[in-house]
Formats: C-alpha cells, structure tokens, sequence
C-alpha cells in the first residue's frame, strides 16, 4: 500500500471512528434518559450502543494501524499510547493518544463491569465526556486537510448532535439548578472556545507548518 493510500485511509478511518463515538456518546447519553424521554425501548438502545462501541474499536484500531505504516509520519506503536512521545506533531498526535487511553480505560472497566461494581464503573465510564472532546480537537488539530471542508462537515454535524444530547440530558437530569446552570456554563464556554480556536486556527492556510512546529522535540 502506497504513503498516500495509508494517508487517506488513516484520514477516512479518523473521521468514521470520531462519528461513531459521537453516535456512542449519544447513544449513552439516551440510554441514561428519565422514563418517559426515551421513545425506544432501553434494551435496543443499549444494544445498539453496544454495537456501535464494538464497530468504533475495529475503526481506531484501522486508524492507529494505518498511521503507524505511514511513513511519512514515522509514528512508533508506543506513540499512539504515550502522550508527546511523537516526533510528528507530538501535541496533536499527543491528544489523540490521551483520547486513546481514556477509550481503552472505559472498554476494560467495562468488559470488568460485573468484578467492579456498579460504582466504580460509573465513575471511570465518566471519562467518555473527557474522551470526546479531546478526540475532536486531535482531529482538527492534527489534520491537515481541515480546510478542505469534509472534516469539518463532520466535526460540525457530529458536534451539533452530541452538543443537542447533553444539553437536552442536563435539562432533564434530577439535579440542583445551580448544577444545571453549571453544566450549560461550562458546555458553552467549551463550545466557544474549540469554535473560536477552530476558527483562528485549523481553517488558516498556515496551519500545517504551525501544528508541525509546535512542541517539537530536540534531537
């Protein structure tokens, strides 16, 4: 396979794992509804979560794959696990390997649920609201082709679904007002700040050369 076959198959296979664990957050989110919010029945929906959780594992592991045979990054098997151990935009690349960790913490603790507890599963599956938008700005950050529209098609329509989910999640859930008020602050806040920063930063025709340069290790 051929650097640019591996380069749009790492791309391709980013941008389908980042919708599907949209669609699992998602999926999470309105399994965790009231009774009364959910249209469909908990079963399906935990299925399905189920599912689409499994087909997101099979996609990073093509992407991680992919990227390391790629040679023009020269990434090493440990730099998809080890935050800032790359040499090829070891930040970008960095934050993907942290969202990488996050992931495979939630999927052990929750092949392990039964051993755990309900608890202590609860409390590390916390991560995936952590895992999302780190995985969102490694995609924007890292990429190089952000600018050619197709990514950010998908981060936008991905970040408009999640975004809805949550909100319509704090509105409901059976917490204070000052909670609620909290948890829309803060989601705003993130929101502004990844767009605003997407804005300055991504969409620029200088972008590759400064994600290239940024933390760049001394040899």
């Amino acid at each position: 396979m051929s650097t640019r076959e591996l380069w749009y198959l790492s791309r391709g296979t980013g941008m389908v794992a980042f919708t599907l664990l949209s669609l699992a957050l998602v999926l999470g989110i309105i399994s965790r509804a009231p009774a009364g919010v959910l249209s469909l029945p908990r079963f399906v929906v935990a299925g399905l979560h189920r599912n689409v959780s499994l087909l997101l594992t099979a996609f990073i592991a093509v992407h991680v794959t992919a990227s390391i045979l790629d040679p023009y990054a020269g990434l090493r098997l440990v730099d998809a696990f080890l935050p800032l151990a790359s040499s090829y935009r070891p930040f970008w690349v960095g934050l993907g390997a942290v969202a990488l960790d996050l992931l495979a913490a939630v999927t052990i603790t929750s092949l392990m649920r039964a051993r755990l507890g309900l608890r202590a599963w609860r409390a590390v599956h916390w991560a995936v609201y952590a895992i999302w938008p780190v995985a969102l700005v490694h995609a924007l950050g890292t990429g190089s082709d952000v600018r050619s529209g197709l990514l950010l098609v998908v981060g936008s329509l991905s970040s408009a679904v999640v975004i809805a989910a949550v909100t319509v999640r704090v509105l409901v859930a059976d917490i204070s007002p000052r909670a609620r008020v909290a948890w829309l602050c803060t989601g705003g806040a993130l929101v502004t700040v990844v767009g605003l920063w997407t804005l300055a930063g991504p969409t620029q025709p200088d972008w590759s050369r400064i994600a290239a340069e940024m933390l760049v290790r001394s040899t």
